[in-house]
C-alpha cells in the first residue's frame, strides 16, 4: 500500500489531519461503522465527553486490530460530537496524543450533531486500508 498525503497550504500542517489522502496498490479496506463510548456488555456510557472520547478511542483501535488491520493505517477519520467547543476545550489532550501515537495523517471531518444514542457525546468513524 502506497499513501500519499496532500495539504496545499501552509495552515495546513497546524492540523491533526490532511485535506486529503490518496492510497495505491491497497490489498483491503476496512469501512468502521461509528465507534462510540459502549462496553462489551453494549451498555453507553454516562461520563463525561472526554471520558468517552478514551473508551470510544479503545473500541476502535480494538474494531481495527481485530480485523486485521492497523491504527496507523486510518486514511479518514471522522468525528461526531454534540458540542464542537467541548470537544476542543476538553478533549485535544486524549485525540491529539492518539494520532500521534500511531502516525495518522488522516482526511477528517469534524461535526456538531444534535444527538447521539442515548447519553453519548462523541463518536469516531474511520476508514482503514492495508
Amino acid at each position: 500500500m502506497e499513501k500519499r498525503t496532500i495539504d496545499p497550504w501552509v495552515w495546513g500542517e497546524q492540523t491533526n489531519s490532511a485535506q486529503a489522502v490518496e492510497v495505491k496498490n491497497v490489498s483491503g479496506t476496512l469501512y468502521c461503522s461509528g465507534q462510540v463510548a459502549i462496553d462489551s456488555n453494549g451498555i453507553p456510557s454516562n461520563a463525561d465527553m472526554r471520558s468517552q472520547l478514551i473508551q470510544t478511542i479503545q473500541n476502535l483501535e480494538t474494531l481495527i486490530s481485530e480485523s486485521g488491520y492497523e491504527v496507523k493505517n486510518i486514511v479518514r477519520l471522522n468525528v461526531y460530537t454534540t458540542s464542537v467547543q467541548e470537544f476542543f476545550s476538553t478533549c485535544m489532550d486524549v485525540y491529539v496524543p492518539f494520532i500521534h501515537k500511531h502516525g495518522i495523517k488522516q482526511a477528517t471531518t469534524l461535526l456538531e450533531v444534535k444527538g447521539l444514542f442515548a447519553s453519548l457525546t462523541v463518536e469516531l468513524e474511520a476508514t482503514v486500508v492495508k
